[in-house]
């Protein structure tokens, strides 16, 4: 099931899955969107263009800035250094308990979060190995791909991945592909963890979607996006700048 990583002709990580699904579903994102408008502001066209824009940028590693990104990042490296009882080297954290909140100064912008959802979030967490990395090789029509990522929380018999939202709907990241990757590279290291939990807040309320990894279900689902992410790949290849999607070490 799992390659000697050698050989690798592609190497790819979940969110570079995640903004080829996008890219796939956004005819029916447009739809959503924009189909009930008798005037939208963008054409179905321009939607999937900028979708494929996107989705380049993303395999090219352009930067980008988002401060509600950030701010997801904020919270994750606050409930992080809660877990690990540390400080923090990539940003400066400030706990105000008199106001009941936990500051994160990070690229220059201050975010506040409840003290209470913090502690919430790393209570769940207790025990947990944080951002660790896993990889694993997948084999496909097209030759070895080299599946890597950071798990954000890994228990004894769980999977986390922190999400951050401004509106969350039920079931909001089951197109997404961490659910897929992390458990199939820690089956292929002899870890036999199924359950996976997406936890989310939207810095009021706490939300969580479970996913339950099946290998003879999800494997094939995992290959077969996978192989049509590939396929993107060699009919953009002129595009791509950053060559580490094609196996290589190093950018450019």
């Amino acid at each position: 099931m799992n390659p000697q990583p050698e050989n690798i002709r592609y190497k790819i990580y979940p969110s570079l899955l995640d903004a080829f699904q996008n890219y796939l579903d956004s005819e029916k994102n447009w739809e959503k969107f924009y189909g009930d408008s008798d005037d939208p502001e963008v054409s179905e066209d321009e939607y999937e263009w900028k979708a494929k824009a996107e989705l380049i940028d993303h395999i090219n590693r352009v930067p980008f800035e988002s401060k509600a990104a950030d701010k997801g990042t904020a919270f994750n490296e606050v409930v992080d250094s809660i877990i690990e009882k540390r400080g923090s080297d990539k940003m400066d954290i400030v706990s105000i308990e008199k106001d009941n909140i936990i500051t994160a100064t990070y690229k220059g912008n201050r975010y506040a979060f409840p003290l209470s959802l913090c502690n919430e979030f790393a209570d769940y967490y207790e025990g947990a190995l944080t951002q660790k990395f896993v990889q694993a090789v997948l084999s496909t029509s097209y030759g070895n791909v080299l599946l890597y990522g950071y798990i954000d929380e890994l228990m004894p018999l769980s999977v986390h991945d922190i999400k951050t939202t401004g509106n969350y709907v039920s079931r909001k990241f089951r197109s997404h592909w961490q659910h897929y990757v992390y458990p199939y590279c820690l089956l292929c290291s002899g870890n036999d963890i199924h359950l996976f939990e997406y936890n989310v807040t939207n810095f009021k309320d706490t939300y969580t979607e479970t996913y339950v990894f099946k290998e003879e279900r999800d494997i094939p689902i995992l290959r077969n996006h996978t192989e049509r992410f590939i396929e993107f790949l060699e009919a953009n290849k002129s595009l791509i700048t950053d060559k580490k999607v094609f196996g290589g070490e190093k950018d450019g």
